[in-house]
């Protein structure tokens, strides 16, 4: 039976490899590669025990229309590739593949690092 917790989305997501407890805007976040790949969803019209995840907007909106009981979308998240998901609807399974993907995602990105300064040879 569904019913999950943050305290499982942190388990599932502390297991994936490189994946950090982290915050943003005060509430619990996971990243790897410093990249968020799950928050609580905050903003204030997203359902409470809701968590945004990332994914490429097309998957977000085939999950939208196959379960929308599960998974959703308000406007202030509709630009971003992401989806809410309500943890009351959720399957274990299912949120351990949704935060799978996003950590597969985010790992495939290439880590951002400060470019070294280049030192000039003088022109002889």
């Amino acid at each position: 039976m569904p019913g999950l917790t943050f305290g499982d989305v942190r388990k599932i997501g502390l297991a994936l490899e490189g994946v950090e407890e982290a915050t943003a805007y005060g509430e619990f976040c996971l990243k790897v590669n410093k990249k968020m790949i799950a928050c609580v969803a905050i903003n204030k019209d997203a359902e409470p025990n809701s968590l945004m995840i990332r994914m490429p907007i097309e998957q977000r909106d085939a999950l939208i229309g196959e379960e929308p009981e599960v998974y959703y979308l308000k406007p202030h998240y509709e630009p971003y590739p992401c989806v809410l998901v309500r943890l009351s609807k959720v399957h274990r399974d299912a949120l351990r593949d949704l935060l799978t993907g996003a950590w597969r995602q985010m790992s495939a990105e290439k880590k951002t690092r400060p470019r070294a300064s280049k030192k000039r040879r003088p022109v002889s």
